[in-house]
């Protein structure tokens, strides 16, 4: 294609791309309080429980804490105990 067909040919689709709209005319005016609507609904699916409830307290200290940091320096660090997250034949 000649390179002067194309040129009025980009800026006329750069054109027609600045008179797009997400709304109809009969929609009206656009609500502000709409814009970021996807963030906050982003933000909103990752907390699962911002103020937990536990039925147990939870068992730490900070000796315990003390201990594991010195096993890792020494090199003998307790392995985890594999668990499996799904039910079935191993």
């Amino acid at each position: 294609m000649n390179i002067k067909r194309l040129l009025p040919l980009c800026a006329v689709a750069a054109m027609l791309g600045g008179c797009a709209t997400y709304h109809s005319a009969g929609a009206g005016q656009l609500d502000p309080a709409d814009f970021g609507e996807a963030n906050r609904q982003t933000y909103a699916a990752m907390i699962i429980d911002p103020d937990p409830e536990y039925t147990e307290d939870m068992e730490t200290s900070g000796e315990h804490a003390s201990d594991a940091v010195e096993r890792y320096r020494e090199g003998t660090v307790k392995q985890p105990v594999s668990q499996r997250t799904t039910a079935g034949p191993r």
